[in-house]
Order: C-alpha cells, then structure tokens, then sequence
C-alpha cells in the first residue's frame, strides 16, 4: 500500500447556523487516507461521521450548514476552495459516496441503466451504447446476477442488498480514487452485510480504491479497515492502527464502546452501556466533551479541553491520561 494521501483533511470546521447560535457539528479535525486503505470511522449517532462525509463531498445542505475553517485536499486539490462546477467534476470521477439508504439514494421514476448511464456518459464522454456496456459490466463485477436484465428493472424490483450493490457499482463507474461508504450496511440483514463488505474488500484490492468507512458497528471496522479515527461530539478522541484499537484502547469512550460489544465467549445478564448520552452538539462550551460520562473524570476535564496526544506507537488519543508525551492539535 502506498503512503501517498488521496485525502488530506486539514482542521476542519463545519457549523450550522440554527436559532440556538452556532453549532460545531465537526470541530478542527485533521486525518489523511492514504492511496489503497481502508480507514474506519467510528462513533455513537450525532458524532459527527455523516457531517464529515458531506463536507468531504461538499454536499453539506447550505443553509443552514457551512464549511467555516480548513482545507480538503484531494488529490492535490484543496476542495474547500472549489467552485460548485468543479464538484460537478470531482463527484463520481474522483471521489464518489455511497449513502446510508439505497432506496432513497436511487430515483424510483428511473430505470437502473438510466441511472448509471448518465453518470458514466457525463464523465468518461462515452456514446450511450459504449456507456451502458460499461454500466453491465460494472453490475457484474458488483455480483449481481443477469445484469442484461437488472439494467433494464427499476429499483423497486431489487432487492435491499440487490439495490446497495447497484450504489456500488454507480459510486465505482468511473474508477474514483477515493470511496466514501456512509453507514452502507445498516439497513441490511447480517448475510447480505457480509457479502457487501467482502465485495469492497474484494472492490478495493483490484482496483486500489481508498475508502472511508463510516460505521457505528467495530465489527465492520474489524473486519474491512487497517486503520480507525474515534469520534465523539465533533472531535477525533483518538485514532490508531485496528489491531491496536482492539488491543490496546486508550481513549475512555474507545474502551466503553469495545466493552458494548457482546462476547460470545461470555454470559452476562446484561450488556455493558456506557453511561448518559452524546451531548448536543455545541452545548459544551469548556473541558472534555466525553467529561460527564467517563469514569476516569477529575477536575481538570471540566475545565480544559485535553490536546490530541501523539503515543510513540502511532496512535493518538485526545485525553489527559496521556499528558506525558508530545501534543498536536
């Protein structure tokens, strides 16, 4: 795997402007996505994950949304500063996203050839007969079975699985360098979400797609991703190697959620929750976010916001348990 970054997000701040004032639905978070890798990132609903896919994408709803401090640089390209015309551009071509919910994501009024035509002709200049030959092929190379039909069937005929394989297959027709997967399988059953995450692993290693796997589910991270960002309330709280999130946790909020996860090996009674719930986004003005629902909490995390610290084995962790070693922010 090359370590040369498709994407490189530099302190980036995306806030909605609502009658309350303002809210950092995602504040000053940096990472990078390197060329081929797959990289997690995890969180509790309102973390912010979703938020930072769009802002990527440049689809934040403006208002009452707005990207209002950093830069994402794709490919060299600093998309913050890049006109609507352009994104036309770089949608699908560079970088593509596949939603949370393909029903919804797909037009009913139109054919699924329909739909994958126009995206391939806007952007590989294709006539329509070379177009919907490619369009097959792509539906093939998804698994799906009698493509020559399904091209010609509207998404109300597809099945759940059948229909996120198809947002595949669109997202990948014109072979992006960057794959945005937002939440890709929470609305399927458990065998249908395994044969799409084994389709983009499989996806990943023969075209070396990078991907940005956004889930709330570890099990997902553990099995498609080689790296994980931890977020929670807008900010990274830490972020590592897979192995070593599993590992070796660092965070409070990553060993609460490792804990969430039930252990076949294990009886319980009860599964571990961790205590009270995300807080609204800019509700907290001053300490750690993760203060009032950590167990490790003293005076000083109501207080001070923890920097993220850099750990000598590439992991970072914004939490002051951690103080001894070189921060970055």
């Amino acid at each position: 795997m090359s370590q040369t970054p498709v994407l490189d997000v530099k302190q980036l701040q995306t806030t909605f402007f609502s009658a309350d004032g303002e809210i950092p639905a995602v504040d000053q978070i940096s990472f990078s996505v390197n060329k081929g890798e797959i990289l997690g990132i995890v969180g509790e609903s309102g973390c912010g994950k979703s938020v930072t896919s769009l802002s990527i994408m440049k689809l934040v709803p403006q208002p009452p949304g707005k990207i209002t401090n950093g830069e994402i640089w794709l490919n060299g390209e600093n998309l913050v500063q890049a006109s609507e015309k352009r994104m036309r551009e770089i949608r699908g071509n560079e970088v593509a996203m596949i939603f949370q919910e393909p029903m919804t994501s797909l037009n009913p009024l139109f054919t699924i050839g329909n739909q994958l035509i126009e995206g391939i002709r806007i952007h590989k200049k294709m006539s329509k007969k070379e177009a919907r030959t490619e369009a097959i092929q792509m539906l093939k190379l998804v698994g799906l079975p009698r493509a020559e039909q399904i091209i010609d069937e509207y998404p109300h005929q597809l099945s759940g699985g059948m229909r996120q394989r198809v947002m595949i297959a669109m997202a990948l027709s014109c072979h992006p360098r960057l794959l945005i997967a937002d939440e890709p399988t929470t609305a399927l059953d458990v065998t249908i979400q395994a044969q799409i995450l084994a389709l983009m692993k499989d996806l990943n290693e023969k075209l070396d797609t990078a991907i940005v796997m956004i889930t709330h589910d570890l099990g997902v991270v553990a099995d498609l991703c080689q790296r994980v960002i931890v977020m929670y309330a807008g900010k990274i709280v830490e972020e590592a190697e897979v192995r070593d999130i599993f590992k070796n946790p660092k965070h409070p909020y990553t060993m609460g959620l490792l804990q969430s996860v039930p252990d076949v090996r294990e009886k319980k009674e009860r599964l571990y929750s961790i205590p009270g719930n995300v807080p609204k986004p800019g509700s907290i003005q001053t300490g750690c976010r993760f203060a009032a629902r950590c167990d490790k909490a003293h005076d000083r995390c109501y207080i001070e916001d923890p920097k993220l610290y850099q750990l000598g084995s590439g992991q970072s962790v914004r939490c002051f348990l951690h103080e001894g070693v070189v921060a970055h922010d």
